[in-house]
């Protein structure tokens, strides 16, 4: 999939899914947002900052290890709440560059 940078901290997909760099699971989340099938959510429509609502929450299985990433992501800062499995649960940090995250990844 082709995803453009759209602002310091996201990237936008092809079918309109905006993505950013989660550095606690060192992997790239995407949501949806605005009408349309399936779940969504909400966004200030600011790139430089994003607000995402509700919470995002990822559950994956990597190898053998179960994963879970919860967080909020507020004003272009990620606060990762305590059920996360990774090393930033309970951090708040600013979500990193898009296009160098996606660039390294």
């Amino acid at each position: 999939m082709t995803i453009k940078t759209i602002g310091r901290c996201l990237g936008r997909g092809g079918d309109g899914s905006l993505w950013f760099f989660c550095n606690g699971c060192n992997l790239p989340h995407s949501l949806n947002v605005g009408a349309g099938p399936g779940p969504r959510w909400g966004y200030n429509g600011n790139a430089e900052a994003p607000t995402f609502t509700p919470s995002v929450l990822a559950r994956y299985r990597m190898v053998s290890k179960e994963t879970v990433c919860h967080s909020f992501v507020t004003d272009g800062r990620i606060q990762y709440l305590g059920d996360c499995t990774h090393s930033l649960a309970g951090e708040t940090v600013d979500l990193p560059d898009w296009e160098a995250s996606w660039n390294n990844w």
